[in-house]
Protein backbone atom coordinates (compact mmCIF):
# COMPACT_ATOMS: atom_id res chain seq x y z
CA UNK A 1 0.00 0.00 0.00
CA UNK A 2 1.38 3.82 -0.92
CA UNK A 3 1.88 6.22 1.31
CA UNK A 4 -1.03 8.24 -0.49
CA UNK A 5 -3.53 5.34 -0.31
CA UNK A 6 -3.24 5.11 3.69
CA UNK A 7 -6.36 6.44 5.53
CA UNK A 8 -6.26 9.26 7.87
CA UNK A 9 -6.60 7.05 10.75
CA UNK A 10 -4.44 4.22 10.30
CA UNK A 11 -0.36 3.99 11.05
CA UNK A 12 0.43 6.52 8.03
CA UNK A 13 0.08 9.94 9.23
CA UNK A 14 -3.03 11.55 11.46
CA UNK A 15 -4.94 12.03 14.25
CA UNK A 16 -5.75 9.13 16.74
CA UNK A 17 -7.56 11.16 19.27
CA UNK A 18 -8.64 14.67 20.56
CA UNK A 19 -9.27 16.00 23.65
CA UNK A 20 -12.30 17.83 22.63
CA UNK A 21 -13.10 19.13 26.24
CA UNK A 22 -9.66 20.52 26.23
CA UNK A 23 -10.62 23.38 24.36
CA UNK A 24 -14.07 23.94 26.12
CA UNK A 25 -12.49 23.87 29.61
CA UNK A 26 -9.27 25.93 29.04
CA UNK A 27 -7.21 28.36 27.30
CA UNK A 28 -4.42 26.89 25.33
CA UNK A 29 -1.86 29.76 25.97
CA UNK A 30 1.56 27.04 24.65
CA UNK A 31 1.43 23.56 22.64
CA UNK A 32 4.55 21.05 22.64
CA UNK A 33 5.08 18.03 20.95
CA UNK A 34 6.21 14.94 23.13
CA UNK A 35 6.78 11.23 22.34
CA UNK A 36 5.21 8.29 24.69
CA UNK A 37 6.74 5.85 26.01
CA UNK A 38 4.33 2.53 24.96
CA UNK A 39 4.43 -0.98 25.34
CA UNK A 40 3.31 -2.98 22.07
CA UNK A 41 -0.24 -3.99 23.30
CA UNK A 42 -0.86 -0.18 23.71
CA UNK A 43 0.34 0.46 19.92
CA UNK A 44 -2.14 -2.28 18.70
CA UNK A 45 -4.64 -0.84 20.51
CA UNK A 46 -4.13 2.95 19.30
CA UNK A 47 -4.03 1.36 15.77
CA UNK A 48 -7.71 -0.16 16.08
CA UNK A 49 -8.58 3.46 17.70
CA UNK A 50 -9.18 2.37 21.16
CA UNK A 51 -8.08 5.32 23.21
CA UNK A 52 -9.89 7.83 25.52
CA UNK A 53 -8.11 11.28 26.71
CA UNK A 54 -10.85 12.63 28.11
CA UNK A 55 -9.84 13.48 31.79
CA UNK A 56 -6.20 12.95 31.11
CA UNK A 57 -3.66 15.45 32.40
CA UNK A 58 0.00 15.72 32.58
CA UNK A 59 1.79 15.32 35.55
CA UNK A 60 5.16 17.26 36.08
CA UNK A 61 7.37 15.71 38.83
CA UNK A 62 11.11 15.14 39.12
CA UNK A 63 12.28 16.74 36.26
CA UNK A 64 9.81 14.42 34.37
CA UNK A 65 6.46 14.04 32.55
CA UNK A 66 4.15 11.66 32.92
CA UNK A 67 0.70 11.10 30.87
CA UNK A 68 -2.22 10.30 33.67
CA UNK A 69 -5.70 8.88 33.21
CA UNK A 70 -5.49 7.85 29.04
CA UNK A 71 -7.66 4.86 29.13
CA UNK A 72 -6.35 2.67 26.31
CA UNK A 73 -8.01 -0.27 26.59
CA UNK A 74 -6.41 -3.98 25.80
CA UNK A 75 -7.61 -6.11 22.82
CA UNK A 76 -9.00 -9.09 22.97
CA UNK A 77 -6.11 -10.81 20.99
CA UNK A 78 -3.24 -9.24 23.26
CA UNK A 79 -0.97 -11.63 24.27
CA UNK A 80 -1.66 -14.24 27.22
CA UNK A 81 1.29 -13.81 29.38
CA UNK A 82 0.95 -10.15 29.91
CA UNK A 83 -1.81 -8.51 32.27
CA UNK A 84 -2.44 -5.16 30.70
CA UNK A 85 -3.39 -1.91 32.74
CA UNK A 86 -5.86 0.15 30.47
CA UNK A 87 -4.93 3.26 32.99
CA UNK A 88 -1.09 2.96 33.91
CA UNK A 89 0.73 6.16 33.84
CA UNK A 90 2.97 6.28 30.75
CA UNK A 91 6.14 8.43 31.01
CA UNK A 92 6.69 11.88 28.22
CA UNK A 93 9.48 12.05 25.81
CA UNK A 94 10.37 16.06 26.08
CA UNK A 95 13.86 17.31 25.49
CA UNK A 96 15.36 19.54 28.96
CA UNK A 97 14.29 23.00 27.44
CA UNK A 98 10.91 21.94 26.74
CA UNK A 99 10.72 20.49 30.20
CA UNK A 100 12.12 23.35 32.01
CA UNK A 101 9.55 25.85 30.22
CA UNK A 102 7.03 24.00 31.54
CA UNK A 103 8.06 23.11 35.13
CA UNK A 104 7.87 27.39 35.20
CA UNK A 105 5.19 27.69 34.13
CA UNK A 106 3.22 25.59 36.00
CA UNK A 107 5.13 26.07 39.56
CA UNK A 108 5.22 29.44 39.06
CA UNK A 109 2.30 30.90 37.05
CA UNK A 110 -0.13 28.87 37.70
CA UNK A 111 -0.69 26.77 34.96
CA UNK A 112 -1.90 23.25 34.10
CA UNK A 113 -1.00 20.88 30.94
CA UNK A 114 -3.26 19.28 29.09
CA UNK A 115 -3.13 16.63 26.46
CA UNK A 116 -4.90 17.94 23.18
CA UNK A 117 -4.11 15.36 20.73
CA UNK A 118 -2.65 11.89 19.88
CA UNK A 119 -1.25 11.32 16.26
CA UNK A 120 1.11 9.30 14.34
CA UNK A 121 4.19 10.85 13.17
CA UNK A 122 6.71 8.85 10.99
CA UNK A 123 5.17 5.67 12.44
CA UNK A 124 5.34 6.66 16.17
CA UNK A 125 2.60 7.71 18.28
CA UNK A 126 3.29 11.82 19.43
CA UNK A 127 1.32 13.43 22.46
CA UNK A 128 0.35 17.19 21.69
CA UNK A 129 0.41 18.80 25.39
CA UNK A 130 -0.43 22.27 25.83
CA UNK A 131 -0.04 24.52 28.35
CA UNK A 132 -3.51 26.38 29.82
CA UNK A 133 -5.58 28.57 31.89
CA UNK A 134 -8.65 26.95 32.90
CA UNK A 135 -11.83 28.99 32.28
CA UNK A 136 -14.46 30.41 34.14
CA UNK A 137 -17.89 29.69 33.28
CA UNK A 138 -18.11 33.26 32.13
CA UNK A 139 -15.60 32.70 29.85
CA UNK A 140 -17.20 29.15 28.44
CA UNK A 141 -20.01 31.05 27.45
CA UNK A 142 -18.55 33.90 25.98
CA UNK A 143 -16.49 31.95 24.06
CA UNK A 144 -19.98 29.79 22.63
CA UNK A 145 -21.33 32.96 22.04
CA UNK A 146 -18.28 33.67 19.69
CA UNK A 147 -18.74 30.55 17.88
CA UNK A 148 -22.27 31.34 17.43
CA UNK A 149 -21.88 34.43 15.81
CA UNK A 150 -19.04 33.41 13.81
CA UNK A 151 -21.41 30.47 12.21
CA UNK A 152 -23.97 33.18 11.54
CA UNK A 153 -21.48 35.05 10.14
CA UNK A 154 -20.81 32.46 7.58
CA UNK A 155 -24.35 31.88 6.79
CA UNK A 156 -25.42 35.39 6.17
CA UNK A 157 -21.86 35.89 3.96
CA UNK A 158 -23.08 32.76 1.93
CA UNK A 159 -26.38 34.14 0.90
CA UNK A 160 -25.19 36.93 -0.18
Amino acid sequence: MSKNAQTKTGQGGGTITLNKKAKHEFFIEDKFEAGIVLEGWEVKSLRAGKVQMRDSYVLIKNGEAFLIGTLISPLNTASTHIHPSAERTRKLLLNRHELSKLIGAVERQGYTVIPIAMYWSKNRVKLEIGLAKGKQEHDKRNTERDREWARDKQRIMKRG
